[in-house]
This record gives structure tokens, C-alpha cells and sequence, in this order.
């Protein structure tokens, strides 16, 4: 199935991107070490962020088509938190967090940004992906306001610039399964929101 390709940025735009034909990333034995290994060249040859994160979706779309392992790697939800995360690589010294998340049904995330670029694919279920911008006041600086959102299903990849602030839900009748990819977080930067009373707290 061919997935789409988007990005959000700060701003709380949504953007289509250009995605790579599934058939034309097919290789063979691609594994997560070479994933890994691919991810390190981008992030040590391409500065640029505007260029980095189509490079880095690709990767990521290429190991989702290829790896039957990466795809099956995920844990059931928790019965009390309806979310659970399996890390897959976090190397202290290498500035990547690797893992697959999973969502029950009607389970929702905070309001929050990353503090660092992200991207997320589906691996199964469905999602809801809200979008949200910075709408200081004079009384309320961390005001924030919903810029819109997308429906994502299996195949389908988002990225975010560290400045984006989004939420996600679970929605269908099964789990979501995502595998997320993560630069470095910068703590100082990463914030979950409160649309109603205003405050944002660092988390």
C-alpha cells in the first residue's frame, strides 16, 4: 500500500510532501542496523533541515517496506494507560531515539511539541493527528490555537520540525501501531500545552 508523506512545522501548517514509490525502495536483507547506519550519514552530511527530513522519511519508509521484524516489533496497549512503548535503539552519544508506539482505541496524547524533529509512521490502525500553533495574548503567552488535522492509516509518514506542536488519537476499532524516529531532544524546548488554562509546562 502506498502511504503519504507530510510535514508539520511551528507555524501548524500541514504539508503534503512528495513521497518515494514503495517498489522503488525494495531491498533486499535492509535491516535496522543499515537503517541506522543510513540515518547517521544523513544527519552528519546534510545540514539543512528543509533537506534532512525528506531524506530521513525516505529511510524510513524504506525500512518499513523491507523489514518484516521492524513491522511485527510492537507491545499491547496498557490496560491503564491505553498507550505502551517499545524502545528499539537509544545509544547513548548518538543523537536517535528508535521505537514503536502503541495506542487503544480512543486513546489520546497531551498537547505537546518534541523539542527535536521527528517522524512517525503507521503501522497499523488509525490515527488522528491535531495540529496547533503559538497564539500568545498580553495575559496568556503560551496560548495556543488549532491550525487543523489529518487522518493518517498504515503506510502513512508525518514529520515534524522540533517547533511543532501537535496531539495524536487512536481512532477505529484496533490499536495503532506507529514506529517513531527522533533526533536529540533539547529539554528546555519541549513543552506539553494546556489549550485551556494557558500554561505550557516542560516534560
Amino acid at each position: 500500500m502506498q502511504g503519504r508523506d507530510f510535514l508539520v512545522t511551528g507555524d501548524g501548517k500541514l504539508q503534503l510532501c512528495k513521497s518515494a514509490r514503495a517498489w522503488d525502495l525494495l531491498r533486499e536483507n535492509y535491516r535496522l542496523y543499515r537503517f541506522l547506519t543510513e540515518v547517521e550519514d544523513v544527519l552528519n552530511d546534510v545540514d539543512d533541515e528543509s533537506s534532512r527530513l525528506p531524506e530521513l522519511r525516505m529511510l524510513v519508509r524504506r525500512l518499513i517496506v523491507n523489514s518484516y521484524w521492524v513491522n511485527s516489533q510492537y507491545l499491547e496497549p496498557d490496560a491503564k494507560t491505553g498507550t505502551s512503548v517499545l524502545l528499539m535503539y537509544d545509544e547513548l552519544g548518538f543523537p536517535l531515539t528508535v521505537q514503536t508506539v502503541t495506542f487503544a482505541p480512543g486513546t489520546a496524547s497531551t498537547i505537546h511539541n518534541h523539542g527535536t524533529w521527528g517522524i512517525v509512521a503507521v503501522l497499523k490502525g488509525e490515527e488522528k493527528n491535531t495540529f496547533w500553533r503559538r497564539n500568545p495574548s498580553p495575559d496568556a503567552e503560551n496560548k495556543i490555537a488549532a491550525t487543523g488535522e489529518v487522518h493518517l492509516l498504515p503506510g502513512d509518514i508525518i514529520s515534524f520540525t522540533p517547533d511543532a506542536i501537535h496531539c495524536v488519537q487512536a481512532v477505529g476499532d484496533e490499536p495503532t501501531v506507529t514506529f517513531n524516529v527522533y533526533g536529540e531532544t533539547d529539554p528546555k524546548e519541549r513543552f506539553e500545552f494546556n489549550p485551556v488554562t494557558h500554561i505550557a509546562k516542560k516534560f
